[in-house]
Parts: C-alpha cells; structure tokens; sequence
C-alpha cells in the first residue's frame, strides 16, 4: 500500500547513506548546492540509528544502495556508466553493481530450478557451478545440458525478489505523490507516470518467459548486424524464474586493461556500441535498454555479445521518426528545425516561442561541436537542459524514458572504451540513413500505401458506415447545420472518409 508507512522507508534512505558515509560522497560527486546539504544532513544524522550497516567490505556509495534493495542498485548501474557526471571514483565504486553483488547459494538456485521447471535437475543438468555472477534481480550459473553435453548459462531469479520489488517500488509512489503535492513546478515531469512506468518494466524483468522473447524477437532482428551477436534461448529449459541460453565466452567491456591485452580495438567498439543502439532504436524501435558493461562482452573475433534482455526498449515509429529529426538536426546544427519538430510533436506547449526556444536549443548543442568528449561536462550540460525543459514547460514523455535512460548509459560505455569520442560523429551516418529511408518522398509512398490496405479492409463495411454516418448526421442539433446538413464536420468527415476508402478499394482491387 502506498500510505504513509513509506516515509520510514525514506527515511531509513537518508539514514543508510549517512551510516554507510556515502552522503558526503554522492553530494560531492553531484555537485549539491549548500541548502541541499544542510538539509539532506539535518534529515540523515538524527535517523542514522535507523540506516541499514550494509557490507563493511564495500565502498561507501556501493554498500548503501545494496543494503537499500533492488530498485536502488537499478539506479546506481545507470550512475556507475557516466564518470563524467558522478566521476571517476564514485563511478569505479558502483561498477561492481553491474554483476558483483553477493550471490545467493548454489542450493537455493538448484531449488529454484527445480521448483521452476518441474522435474529433477539431473534431468535437465548433468553440471551446475557455482554462481559465476549475481546482479540485482538474478544470478548466473554455468551449466552442461545433460542431453547433448552442451555448455549454456542459466540465470535464476533471487528468492524473494519480487516481494523485495514490489517494497522499493511503494515507496517511490509514495515519492512521487509527495512531490506532486508539495512541489507543484515539479508536476511537468509528471513523477507519478515515470513511476507507474518503472514499476511496469520491472514487473516484466521478474518473468523471464518475457525476457526469454524478447531476447528471441531481437535476435531476429539483428540476425544480419555486423559485429554483433546474441546466445540463443533455450526453451526447453526455461520458465518464469529460470532461463536458459547458450554459453558464450568473451571479454568483459568494462574491463579496458583486458581487452587492450586481447588486441581489441576499443576506439572501434566505442563507435560500434553507438552505432548498435542507434540501430536498434531506428531501424527496429526494439533495442536493448539495460546496455551497461555488465551486460556486455567481446568474443574473440571482436564480436560485441550482449546478455540479460530483462529490459528492452520500444518506440513507434512516429517517435522514431520525431527522434530521428531531433538528432539530425543537431547533427547539421539546424536548431530551428530541432525547435520546430518539438512543437509539431507536442512536446513543447503551443503557446511557447518557437525562436526562443531555437536559441535556447543552440545554447545546448553547440559547446559540443569542435571538441572531444574529455572537454565536455555531461552534469552541467544536463543541469542546462534541465533548466530549458522547465523553462518551456515540457513535460516527461513517458514513451522515451527508457530511450533517454539507454542513451544516457550506452554514451557512457563508449567513453569508458574511448573518452574521446564525439557522439555526433558517430550518429551522424546512422541517422542520415534512417532520415533517408523513413523520412521523404519514399517514405511518403509507403504510408501511402499502408493507410490504403487498413482503409481497403472497410470495403465490406462501406454500407453499413454510410448508414451510421447519415444517422448521426440526421441527429446534429438543427442550429449546427450551415447551408444544409452535409455542412456539418462530422458528416464531411465521415463522407470523406468513405469517399476515399471506395477509391482505395477499388485501386486495391
């Protein structure tokens, strides 16, 4: 329930991070004003009592957000990508997030299986290892399949997780109202929506039936990507709390110094990282959006091989579309076209000034051309764009979080690889192509030719349509009618719409 038993759970918070000595930390590392200092110590200190110890072996930060539960280790992995927001420190610390937390015994995990899959493990596994990595939501065991001796990873979900979830997840409604209530400025970015989102994305990472299809629909759809490649679910073997997939042995991303020693080119995978997502998000609106480089290996021939699709990403293709001209207009600098697609999308308020609005968009986007990403401060330039956002009174789109999120983590990977990359330049031809492809003349025929076949589909209903529509247009209030009944919108409408869908039948057919 989100009552009012959530404020201990904020509290215990505050207290967690003053216990464990990581308040001092992440307030530094965010750059905190002196008012939210003062205030975030006169509520830790008093509440320090009520903070959870964590682990005495971790670091700070590290050890307050696992002793605080799933949700919390969530947001430290996305922080534990982007050194250049919360430096490198802080940014080491978290790391061990990604896929070194503590694991749960190998028994438990058997349990689990056989609890899952409904038959003795023997059966299904001739060999089962101990937990080779524990992340927040699940961990992973090495194993032989005892039918065809073949290796595959199996990943187990933690006892209790959800339950655990399902705590973290109260609390931060119970946030968000708060915020709603006593910080109306705040209400644009809608706290409640970006919530009830996050608890929905949760909710399907604790099935890992959904993650073991979504992994399948997006290896088809990467099936001929260049450098790229994905274990192969194993159904037979696989149920809600348990999924199966081949083995795949690689180096890990995040670690520079064994990729170097591998002769891995990682100025080349810093630009394949970005050149993939924006791919995927494209071409596909199906991407993965829990990229960090827990995630993500490097086998042997240089392929990139990503795991874990308990959080994939999907946008339409209109907000394909509207994102696309976003990004390339920053890419040609063409800020009064950046400005413009936010008002035809909705997502600045009409009544703004679209010129004002251009300028404030220059002042974002051009300190990021001409230079390297080592001389770009990502935490001001975010606190800007945030200071534009609420100048302008746009509000969260819910529908782009986890695009915004990836984006945000993916850019922080290709500059652990290469901290010299310009995200531009890398875009640039990928979201040309996709301009190229899905927005101009071509792009015009082809929904052309979408909308005819859906409207072709009426063609049996055609009489029954005219029927309704001269019903309704009979019962328009007498007073509405200029220049006799088919005046009325609704009736030009409807009439319009049959006209044109007998034409498409009939061209159709």
């Amino acid at each position: 329930m989100r009552g009012p038993h959530n404020i201990i759970r904020l509290i215990r918070t505050g207290a967690t991070f003053e216990r464990t000595g990581a308040m001092n930390l992440v307030l530094d590392a965010f750059e905190a004003p002196k008012p939210l200092r003062i205030l975030a110590r006169t509520l830790g200190w008093p509440f320090k009592w009520l903070g959870y110890k964590g682990d005495p072996s971790m670091p700070p930060a590290t050890r307050a957000l696992t002793a605080l539960g799933p949700a919390y280790i969530k947001f430290g992995q996305v922080l534990s990508t982007r050194p250049d927001v919360v430096g490198d420190d802080l940014a080491q610390q978290l790391r061990v997030l990604q896929d070194q937390l503590p694991p749960f015994s190998r028994a438990a995990a058997m349990a689990e299986v056989e609890s899952a899959l409904g038959r003795p493990l023997a059966e299904v596994f001739s060999e089962f290892s101990e937990p080779i990595a524990a992340a927040s939501i699940a961990q992973v065991h090495h194993a032989r399949l005892t039918e065809t001796g073949e290796n595959v990873a199996v990943k187990v979900l933690r006892p209790g997780i959800e339950r655990a979830f399902n705590r973290d997840v109260d609390a931060f409604y119970f946030a968000a109202r708060i915020v709603d209530l006593f910080a109306p400025g705040a209400r644009r970015l809608r706290p409640m929506d970006v919530i009830e989102h996050f608890a929905g994305v949760v909710q399907g990472e604790l099935d890992l039936r959904l993650e073991s299809a979504a992994a399948s629909e997006f290896a088809a759809n990467t099936a001929e990507d260049e450098g790229f490649q994905l274990p192969r679910i194993r159904w037979e073997a696989s149920a809600r709390r348990v999924m199966t997939l081949d083995w795949a042995d690689g180096t890990a991303l995040g670690d520079n110094a064994a990729l170097d020693a591998a002769d891995h080119d990682r100025q080349a995978l810093a630009k394949r990282v970005l050149t993939l997502f924006l791919q995927h998000a494209l071409r596909d609106g199906f991407f993965h959006a829990d990229m960090h480089q827990g995630n993500l290996k490097v086998a042997a021939n240089g392929n990139i091989i990503a795991y874990d699709f308990g959080i994939m990403g999907h946008i339409d293709e209109y907000t394909r579309r509207v994102y696309a001209e976003i990004l390339f207009g920053f890419i040609k600098r063409d800020y009064q076209r950046v400005a413009e697609v936010h008002f035809e999308a909705g997502y600045v308020p009409a009544n703004r000034d679209v010129d004002e609005f251009a300028r404030a968009i220059r002042a974002v986007g051009e300190p990021i051309f001409g230079m390297d990403a080592s001389h770009i401060s990502m935490g001001s330039l975010l606190n800007y764009l945030f200071e534009v956002t609420e100048r302008f009174g746009m509000e969260t789109r819910t529908e782009l979080i986890l695009l915004q999120r990836t984006m945000v983590v993916v850019e922080g990977v290709a500059r652990s690889l290469d901290p010299k990359i310009n995200i531009w330049e890398v875009a640039q031809p990928v979201v040309e192509d996709y301009i190229k492809k899905s927005i101009g003349p071509r792009a015009m025929a082809s929904d052309l030719m979408k909308t005819a076949r859906v409207m072709a589909r009426f063609g049996p209903r055609l009489p029954a349509l005219m029927e309704q529509a001269l019903i309704a247009q009979s019962q328009e209030p007498s007073g509405d009618k200029k220049n006799g009944a088919w005046q009325t919108p609704a009736a030009v409408g409807a009439t319009a719409g049959i006209l044109l869908t007998l034409l498409v039948n009939q061209l159709l057919n």
